[in-house]
């Protein structure tokens, strides 16, 4: 066993800080959290200092797109690169992803499950991950990738990454199942169109119909997936939210709709504003793409507050992949600076964050019998939400009881107990 001994513990549920905290953990769980003086140590626990630091759960990013590099049309094709080239950045991102202190992400489109595997086999280091391998839409929408010219990707025909085209209900339904089939953790689909897509399919343009999305919804629940739905606004947005998703994707526009808002909070709906994302395309994208972004902006923020008013829950989420990866903090930083506390910002990173995702028996939270899985830095959080991403700040993170980044003091940690 090991113990981690004095570290102030933001535990993830929003309860107060415990200070001089003892975690003893047995193998890849915890095995008892509680003051130093009440936790009894075994004969030969290994103890590592960790005084003076702050200690939360390992961070989640709900939306993430670990295998995209940029928005280029060549690159989403993957025919800039090798393949080879290709899956070893995407390697990189994984591993970036790691160190910066977030020890499970959901990619939303573009990782397929062999990549899951390959953490799980201790192959690569990572987070632990949940994939939607494909992005489904219909013919123009978001995970129709098509040229300007109208011409396909038919370059790479990859059968554990199939197409997220399908139209109908019954071609819905066999799309679910076939993602099912090939290691899909989470259904995403699309009911309109985004800030950056195409000239012509913007925020508020709807995609799919109420008998594709209710197909969907009703398939993946049949085969115990969780949903995610990129919805930004107007009648999409409207149709995935009445329909049962288990959490909007961007949702910008909802507080155009106040009575969305209501019907998530009824049915346990989660948010993820991806605010990263549009703070990235409104600076450095196409010229429609930064208008679109600065309109939204404001409104963009409205939407949180009124969600959290109502009692649903916003969880943190990136939507890198067009941007540097390894950052995800930056997600919760935004938080804040658009008003929440930082104790919310940081569930929504953690215990939110888990359940969103479905994980919520096994992380999100420092308690006895979830995984072992943390994020030790200098500084606290819940005075400067930028000690998350400061440099140097990160000094230790484990997953499943084991270190991964360790940057404690020499001389500081491992001492064997008597």
């Amino acid at each position: 066993m090991k113990v981690l001994l004095g570290a102030d513990l933001i535990d993830g549920n929003g309860g107060p800080v415990l200070k001089d905290s003892a975690i003893l953990i047995d193998g890849e769980r915890i095995k008892e959290v509680g003051p130093r003086a009440a936790v009894t140590l075994p004969p030969g626990t290994e103890e590592i200092d960790l005084t003076g630091l702050t200690l939360l759960p390992g961070l989640i990013d709900t939306h993430d797109h670990l295998a995209h590099k940029n928005y280029s049309l060549v690159s989403r094709w993957e025919i800039e690169d090798p393949a080879s080239l290709n899956t070893l950045k995407t390697a990189k991102a994984i591993e970036a992803s790691l160190a910066a202190g977030y020890t499970c992400i959901r990619d939303a489109g573009g990782l397929d499950a062999g990549f899951k595997f390959a953490v799980e086999e201790g192959l690569l280091d990572g987070p632990r991950l949940l994939t939607a391998v494909s992005i489904v839409s219909p013919t123009g929408g978001i995970g129709d990738r098509v040229a300007p010219s109208g011409h396909r990707n038919t370059f790479n025909h990859d059968p554990m990454h199939p197409s997220g085209v399908a139209n109908g209900p019954d071609a819905v339904r066999a799309l679910v199942r076939e993602l099912v089939r090939v290691g899909a953790d989470v259904i995403k689909f699309a009911t309109t169109g985004g800030a950056s897509s195409r000239s012509g399919h913007g925020p508020k343009d709807i995609a799919f119909g109420p008998d594709e999305v209710k197909a969907l919804i009703d398939e993946a629940r049949s085969q115990e997936k969780l949903t995610m739905c990129h919805a930004v606004g107007g009648p999409g947005l409207r149709m995935c939210i009445e329909a049962g998703v288990g959490s909007v994707e961007h949702g910008c526009y909802l507080a155009e709709d106040p009575d969305l808002v209501k019907i998530m909070a009824d049915k346990g709906t989660y948010f993820a504003p991806t605010f990263d994302v549009y703070e990235f395309h409104s600076t450095v994208s196409a010229p429609h793409v930064i208008a679109r972004t600065k309109q939204l902006m404001q409104i963009h923020q409205e939407s949180m507050h009124q969600a959290i008013s109502a009692g649903v829950k916003v969880v943190s989420g990136t939507d890198a992949g067009g941007f540097v990866h390894g950052d995800n903090a930056r997600e919760i930083e935004l938080m804040v600076e658009r008003g929440l506390s930082n104790m919310q910002a940081i569930q929504t990173g953690t215990i939110w964050a888990a359940e969103c995702v479905g994980q919520e028996k096994h992380i999100g939270s420092v308690q006895a019998g979830k995984y072992a899985d943390f994020l030790v830095v200098d500084g606290d959080p819940l005075k400067d939400i930028g000690v998350l991403r400061g440099e140097g700040r990160i000094k230790m993170v484990m997953k499943g009881g084991k270190t991964y980044i360790d940057n404690l003091p020499v001389g500081r940690p491992q001492a064997v107990g008597d």
